[in-house]
């Protein structure tokens, strides 16, 4: 059985003993390898959206939902990462910096990631990330400190140059999904 306060406690002791991703990696992957539990412990997802299970300056642990068709564009962490999918689908394009031009980013590789999959991101990974499915996606996101503080950067998805991240702007992103849930 899935327990949210146990994937938390694991995933602190990881982070304590040896602050690797790839501990917490393990971790997630256990999770998500039985993902009718996971989604018997955490519910049906319903509606999109970053919901926090446990956030503090060394490790962040989220239930991200995303919604039908939903893109959020290129994007740093600055801190390791652990994706684990327990329901549907995400496309991760990964992006690397231009040598000529730093603040400026072209694609470099793509993972689609279903139920069951698991799969670290570096702390300098770019990626951008879509649900192509026309239902919610569910996901254990896992991150080496806290998701919500400041010093990321996002590129714009026209012109794929650099600018602060914009936690604001992407939040409604979720909630922009939800109100094209609600309208269908």
């Amino acid at each position: 059985m899935f327990d949210a306060d146990r994937l938390i406690e694991e995933c602190q002791a990881a982070v304590a003993e040896n602050d690797s991703h790839m501990a917490v990696k393990q971790i997630v992957e256990r999770a998500v390898s039985d993902p009718a539990a996971v989604l018997k412990g955490l519910g049906e997802p319903t509606r999109a959206g970053v919901n926090r299970l446990f956030v503090s300056d060394k490790l962040t642990v989220l239930n991200l939902v995303w919604g039908p068709m939903m893109t959020l564009k290129p994007h740093d962490h600055k801190m390791w990462a652990v994706i684990g999918i327990y329901t549907g689908r995400e496309d991760n394009i990964f992006w690397r910096k231009l040598k000529d031009e730093p603040n400026r980013i072209e694609a470099a590789g793509a993972e689609a990631l279903g139920t069951g999959d698991c799969a670290p991101l570096g702390r300098d990974v770019v990626h951008s990330v879509t649900n192509p499915l026309p239902r919610l996606t569910g996901a254990l996101h896992v991150y080496g400190g806290d998701f919500f503080g400041d010093g990321r950067s996002e590129w714009d998805p026209e012109t794929l140059t650099e600018q602060p991240y914009d936690i604001e702007g992407n939040l409604q992103l979720f909630e922009d999904s939800n109100a094209r849930l609600d309208a269908a």
